[in-house]
């Protein structure tokens, strides 16, 4: 299904009825990142692939992750969801933490899947993104190194594990959500918080999650052994029984 927001035509998909589950995915991903956790959950289960990812339409400038809070924030308006849930994976994450911190996104209670937003490396990291992108640009645009510009610039991410180069049209975006530390916002947070994390995430170390548990009075930490990144698509059941639980 497809609905006009702000000017931007955006995917989403819905099902069941009653107390509504909203679901933000991360960075690079869609709504189709939840295909089998959404099947296990009760209730109204909403899920949208954010502007710029999947079939929704990019923004139509650099965006901030205020923005995409707007965004979701006149999506649930639109379709008149009161979420009683949010859920949030990565990016989501930031997306919900920010929010509800200020006002701008309410619920109940809330879940954080891998949630980025509070890492220690953030500072130095997301400086180095920027650097480098610089950097790159400089070095690319010259002889020798323009006919190794793509060759140059996969070596020099890789170093960092960024998802800058796979932002395309959205890497200036990228730029300016990674530099948010939301370690601020997240104190603020006094909702029932439920944070669950892959034992063996390596986009965002569980220390984050020890971190992000710390910060929130209110909340609880799960670890699923065995698991990435990913942890909802590698272990859908058993996140689905954590979810119902604690909600």
């Amino acid at each position: 299904m497809r609905v006009i927001v702000n000017g931007l035509a955006v995917e989403y998909e819905e099902q069941g009825s009653g107390n509504a589950t909203l679901m933000l995915h991360g960075w690079g991903d869609t709504l189709h990142t939840f295909d089998d956790l959404a099947g296990t959950l009760s209730g109204r289960i909403v899920r949208l692939s954010l502007p710029g990812f999947g079939e929704s339409d990019f923004p139509k400038n650099t965006w901030t992750l205020d923005d995409y809070i707007r965004f979701i924030k006149s999506f649930i308006e639109k379709l008149r969801i009161h979420p009683d849930i949010l859920v949030g994976h990565s990016m989501g994450g930031r997306i919900i933490l920010k929010g509800v911190s200020t006002g701008m996104l309410r619920a109940r209670k809330i879940v954080l899947i891998a949630s980025a937003g509070v890492a220690e490396r953030n500072t130095f990291r997301n400086y180095s993104i920027g650097l480098l992108a610089k950097i790159g640009r400089i070095l690319t645009s010259v002889p020798p190194f323009n006919f190794m510009r793509d060759r140059l610039r996969k070596y020099l991410y890789k170093t960092i594990k960024s998802d800058y180069l796979s932002s395309g049209a959205l890497r200036a975006t990228f730029l300016n959500i990674i530099k948010e530390d939301l370690s601020s916002a997240a104190q603020t947070i006094t909702v029932p918080t439920l944070i669950l994390w892959g034992e063996n995430d390596a986009a965002t170390p569980l220390s984050e999650g020890e971190k992000l548990h710390g910060l929130i009075r209110a909340s609880v930490l799960r670890v699923i052994p065995h698991a990435g990144h990913f942890v909802h698509q590698e272990k859908p059941h058993e996140i689905s029984s954590i979810i119902r639980e604690f909600v």
